[in-house]
């Protein structure tokens, strides 16, 4: 067992973290506004000077799973308007394809235990380019790409400073902190250090009194007062620098709700100071509930050099005498243990890859704190000024208490959890620490998450919205891969979590089969602009949507609650009933997908081989949508295959398959002929039948339609010379082949389904078809890529769509990452061709990351990828 092994099973070396955000400003945790503008209430240039209520945010930050105390690195490189005090970026309306960060920074290293963590932050040397990125943005049009950092010029000659951030923790509750700085330029320039502690503000809104301090010390030693926190002391190795203090609390001069405020120095009182030269902004009593040091250095060109810090709660005369001792033991033991999870994969270039994107996870875990009912009614000092009349976000969602750490999509882009995300970043969590996936899927089941009804939050800007249903899927995935990892099942974490999942089973079936007819609903579905229109959007004279995908992640979601029932019979025979009662309900989903629009053929469309959304008109007749898109191959998941001895080991559940298959022939024609052993005594539960199965493939594995050089587009490229067009109630509607960012404002942000390649969706599909192969083995070929002349098995497809998709950040034959677009520096700069940045999705023809740049989530499922399928 290695060293970071063993830590693992203490939860006291978790206690601490990179838990703080990278943006706090512009969600709708910080919205106090009258009319729900969350992205105008504050603003970027605003959080440098309003106290936070719900969570902190700053550069490489850390602090304890309650966010009582926190520390980050501000910086200032003599020219900027204002410190670095967080990272910059857009706002969802300045951004022509929606929020976007505009900063270069790499998770390099971290460990489950985050005893050992290492990043990298571009810092220019030269006055950064804020205005030119927001004005040249908000003047592109959305059939434009984003202007980026890159583009500014602003790192030509590498007018840069490296910032390496290194955490070695000596105990759980000491901390090392290093800062590495490089200047990559070939001229001498100044950098301002500022290494910041400071409070999470609890008692400026009159929900508490209590108020921790920091006081000055000696040289070098900032003294931390909070009844509640372990450490005690803040050190500088950095002798003689100046310490400054100020509180972490809104400067009433520039808000005028905070006029009642009584305190005298505030949030932006360091930044006033260094940068403004007001002298008067910080406390001369040097105490605060936000302190830092001042460490004003100038870097010859090339130079590096050191910076050491440490939060530990021993007073001591020499608090860095062993330092790099310590680093040098805490990566020697992330080394160690990422040896032990790589050991399968020989290549270097993949292990650098598989170890950052894993990294990414680690550090994008966030301390998440959101009480809905609190939030509604404002604070007893600062009341909301909420208009029930018109729309309030969240307002049925009282029960909800989070407080919690919680894996995010990406600490800047989507600082908040999202559920479906969340149950795809358990998968590659789970390589390296199986009890915080469990946890994970655990936390969103319980009451203070999960609503009443059974529904499971969506993501904050609007819990009721609806994700697709993988939480079963998830669930099942982790437990079977934290088997093989500690080597026994975990009944009691499959079972607690499959009884809340029966709660939110009975949701779906309630609330979103409209009528009643097992075809499900439920708006995008997490798929966004995928459709010719808002697939939430109310139609006229009761016409309504039919959706191939709801139904399809419904049957998924039944097959995958057949088969937690099946793994929990075989502990607890109570369960086999449980099985019988899913495996009837998928029978009736596939029915309603064949029944649907009656003689017109449901769901699926003979002519074209594929599966359709379908408009239901009120007078009993419907219209196929004909748009070809990743709606059409979701019912490729709904797959299982049981081997023949679990069947003989439930007996029950074989009866009763029987006896449907005697007495209701009409359901079992509807799927894969489960009846049918295939070799090894395999049995599959399918929607899809061999003959469909191959035809749905054939246009996947078409590389005029699905298939890329990277993956599985999201929409078909037909509609790239022929738009797919579609009018209801009096409207036209276009749809594109787009492969990278959308062309459409449909849902404001930065999402488009519309052409790029998504990772959960690809990820969802390798497993399929792996499925898929298991119970056909050679007796079902395609030809592949389509019109190649060559006959594959599914296997070999499987792998080779694995295979692209890994491709989108291995080097190619001209030495690039795909992922970078072609940007000459990310390829072949010495400093940065070896860090790798994990996009929310990829262009379909190139590859290129696109949306959140550090959607180390679901795209860390590349990380699952890279392992060997015995793995």
């Amino acid at each position: 067992m290695t060293a970071i092994q063993k830590r693992m099973a203490d939860d006291s070396w978790k206690k601490w973290g990179p838990y703080v955000s990278n943006r706090q400003w512009g969600t709708v945790r910080e919205d106090y506004s009258s009319n729900g503008d969350a992205w105008g209430y504050t603003t970027y240039r605003d959080a440098m000077s309003r106290a936070y209520r719900w969570n902190e945010d700053g550069i490489a930050g850390i602090c304890d799973d309650k966010q009582l105390l926190c520390f980050a690195f501000s910086f200032w490189n003599g020219a900027d308007e204002m410190l670095k005090e967080r990272f910059f970026g857009l706002s969802n309306y300045e951004g022509n394809h929606g929020e976007d960060v505009k900063e270069i920074f790499y998770y390099l290293d971290n460990t489950p235990s985050h005893c050992y963590m290492k990043m990298v932050y571009k810092y220019p040397i030269n006055r950064f380019p804020y205005e030119q990125l927001v004005s040249v943005n908000e003047s592109r049009s959305k059939r434009e790409p984003e202007f980026e950092i890159t583009d500014t010029g602003i790192f030509q000659n590498n007018e840069y400073f490296d910032l390496f951030i290194e955490y070695a923790k000596i105990n759980h509750d000491d901390i090392a902190i290093r800062l590495t700085a490089v200047n990559r330029s070939n001229r001498r320039a100044p950098l301002t250090v500022i290494p910041t502690v400071w409070f999470r503000n609890n008692w400026a809104w009159g929900n508490g009194t209590y108020k921790p301090q920091f006081k000055a010390d000696t040289d070098g030693k900032v003294g931390i007062q909070h009844e509640s926190v372990d450490f005690k002391f803040f050190y500088s190795k950095d002798i003689g620098v100046e310490d400054v203090f100020c509180d972490n609390e809104t400067n009433p001069h520039k808000f005028s709700e905070h006029h009642m405020s009584e305190a005298q120095y505030f949030k932006d009182g360091i930044n006033e100071y260094l940068i403004h030269r007001n002298a008067v902004a910080v406390n001369p009593e040097k105490t605060g509930t936000k302190a830092a040091f001042v460490i004003n250095a100038e870097l010859d060109a090339g130079e590096s050099r050191t910076f050491d810090f440490r939060l530990s709660p021993h007073d001591m005369e020499e608090a860095f005498f062993n330092f790099d001792d310590v680093f040098k033991s805490k990566k020697a033991d992330a080394d160690e243990y990422y040896a032990y999870v790589q050991c399968d994969i020989e290549s270097a270039e993949e292990r650098n890859i598989q170890r950052q994107a894993l990294a990414g996870l680690l550090w994008n875990k966030q301390f998440y704190n959101y009480n809905v009912s609190k939030w509604l009614k404002g604070d007893p000092k600062y009341p909301a000024p909420r208009n029930f009349d018109h729309f309030v976000r969240n307002t049925g969602w009282e029960h909800m208490q989070n407080k919690d750490i919680i894996s995010m999509p990406d600490k800047w882009e989507y600082p908040w959890f999202a559920t479906w995300d969340l149950a795809f970043h358990c998968v590659p969590f789970a390589i390296i620490d199986p009890a915080f996936s469990k946890d994970q899927l655990k936390l969103l089941t319980k009451e203070w998450y999960m609503h009443p009804n059974g529904q499971l939050p969506a993501y904050e800007w609007d819990f009721s919205d609806v994700n697709p249903p993988v939480h079963a899927w998830s669930t099942f995935r982790v437990y079977k891969i934290d088997e093989k990892y500690n080597g026994k099942p975990d009944i009691q974490f499959l079972e607690s979590v499959f009884q809340k999942l029966l709660l939110n089973f009975t949701w779906w079936v309630n609330r979103k089969d409209k009528n009643g007819n097992n075809v499900f609903g439920g708006g995008f579905l997490g798929l966004d602009n995928i459709g010719a229109f808002d697939r939430n959007m109310q139609f006229k004279n009761g016409d309504h949507l039919e959706q191939a995908d709801g139904t399809s992640w419904m049957a998924m979601f039944a097959l995958n609650m057949m088969r937690i029932s099946m793994e929990l019979a075989l502990y607890n025979p109570v369960y086999e009933d449980m099985a019988i009662k899913f495996f009837e309900h998928y029978l009736y989903i596939a029915k309603a997908m064949e029944n649907i629009g009656g003689k017109k053929g449901g769901l699926w469309n003979e002519e074209d081989g594929f599966f359709y959304d379908v408009l239901q008109l009120n007078d009993g007749d419907s219209v196929s949508l004909k748009l070809r898109s990743i709606v059409g191959l979701i019912p490729m998941f709904a797959v299982e295959i049981i081997d023949h001895e679990t069947l003989e080991k439930l007996p029950n559940f074989r009866t009763r398959m029987d006896w449907i298959l005697k007495n209701k022939p009409e359901l079992a024609n509807l799927v894969s002929h489960w009846e049918v052993e295939g070799r090894g005594g395999k049995h599959l539960m399918s929607i899809l039948r061999k003959t469909r199965l191959k035809r749905v493939l054939s246009r996947m594995v078409d590389e005029n339609e699905f298939l890329s050089d990277f993956g599985i587009r999201s929409m078909s490229k037909v509609y790239e010379e022929n738009p797919y067009n579609f009018t209801v109630d009096g409207k036209d509607f276009v749809v594109k082949y787009t492969p990278a960012e959308s062309d459409s404002r449909m849902f404001g942000g930065n999402s488009n389904w519309r052409g790029p390649i998504w990772f959960p969706i690809n990820f969802l599909i390798v497993e399929s078809l792996q499925r898929y192969h298991y119970y056909y083995q050679e007796s079902l070929q395609i030809e592949f890529p389509a019109n190649s002349g060559e006959m594959r098995n599914l296997e070999f497809v499987s792998d080779n769509i694995s295979q692209r998709l890994c491709s989108i950040f291995l080097r190619d034959e001209k030495g690039e990452r795909p992922f970078n677009g072609g940007n000459n520096l990310l390829n072949h700069d010495e400093n940065f061709k070896d860090y790798i940045m994990f996009h929310e999705y990829f262009n379909g023809d190139n590859g290129k990351g696109i949306g959140a740049s550090h959607q180390t989530g679901w795209t860390a499922t590349v990380a699952k990828l890279l392992k060997p399928k015995a793995s």
